[in-house]
């Protein structure tokens, strides 16, 4: 017995010939098999241009350019990329004059500070509360809420001092602290904090005057940083703040808005392990909407950063002689 319900005529349809019509992917933007004995940049360059792939590329392309050019490449970064063991590679972008401005929320500094202190970090915080010892390190709170102390004294940004510090105290693994690398370098390095966010707001040796006068100074540090990013065209990474630093990140482009700067020649990068709605918005979205270029890269920081890094450095030097 047939159907009782009634087919579509597709003899009704139009077709056309392929070749007329666009199509999203092609050849020329499929990846090329990398070699062995490639190059970083040569395994950037092999990927895909498509998707992911493609805003890799862009992104390398962008700090590669900016480096290149002597202009500002900004990267704000959560706590959990020290976490990750990533110091070194960042520090040696400072060292090599490819990042020249530094932002971290209160945790990345707290991260910082104990390993040039201590050559580790990151307590147990499950275990911690149980037995009441979370956050409660004396050296790690005498160190930075001193740090706050000496910079509000000093008329410094709470990132400047506390790298002063790490550096005139002699501190066993000064090496490994980015704040220390950038007061090196003399590149403006700024530490945003919210109060009552961090360990070392518990101890009563904070001062709460200190810390705001220190980390307000810092908040126009880096409003400055960002005037000059819009002025003369650069890159500004976000990776792994979700919260603090797109929200002072959007804060310090309404002020370079708000004197007459716009972000057409901005290229930001938000990179996470996951997207996050805050970073998204305000380091991607918020700058398409005013004609910069912007581009989200989902990955792993200890993957992630370190390929990028690895890219940009190659593309700096060039192809090995020999």
């Amino acid at each position: 017995m047939p159907s009782e319900f009634r087919e579509f005529d597709c003899s009704r349809l139009r077709t056309h010939k392929i070749g007329s019509r666009p199509r999203k992917v092609e050849l020329s933007s499929a990846a090329v098999p990398w070699r062995r004995g490639g190059s970083a940049s040569d395994l950037v360059a092999s990927l895909p241009d498509v998707l992911a792939g493609k805003d890799l590329k862009s992104a390398v392309g962008a700090i590669s350019a900016a480096a290149k050019d002597k202009k500002p490449v900004i990267l704000a970064m959560g706590a959990h990329v020290i976490k990750c063991g990533l110091s070194p590679v960042v520090a040696d972008l400072i060292q090599r004059g490819i990042v020249t401005a530094l932002a971290l929320n209160g945790a990345g500094a707290i991260h910082d500070a104990e390993m040039a202190l201590f050559g580790r970090t990151s307590e147990d915080v499950a275990q911690g509360l149980v037995d009441g010892t979370f956050g409660m390190g004396a050296e790690t709170a005498d160190f930075l809420n001193g740090a706050a102390l000496a910079g509000q004294a000093a008329g410094q940004g709470f990132g400047e001092a506390i790298g002063r510090r790490l550096i005139e105290s002699g501190v066993p693994h000064a090496g490994a602290s980015l704040l220390a690398a950038a007061s090196r370098a003399h590149i403006p390095a700024t530490v945003h904090v919210a109060i009552g966010t961090d360990i070392v707001h518990m101890h009563p040796g904070a001062d709460g005057g200190a810390i705001g006068e220190c980390s307000m100074r810092d908040f126009r540090i880096f409003a400055a940083a960002v005037e000059e990013l819009a002025q003369r065209g650069g890159v500004f990474i976000n990776a792994g703040s979700a919260v603090i630093l797109p929200e002072v990140a959007l804060k310090a482009f309404a002020m370079a808005a708000n004197v007459g700067h716009d972000l057409s020649r901005v290229f930001t990068v938000n990179l996470d392990f996951i997207r996050q709605y805050r970073a998204e918005q305000q380091i991607v979205h918020r700058v398409r909407a005013l004609e910069g270029h912007a581009v989200s890269l989902v990955g792993h920081h200890e993957i992630m950063l370190p390929l990028i890094a690895a890219a940009v450095i190659d593309s700096q030097e060039g192809p090995a002689v020999g």
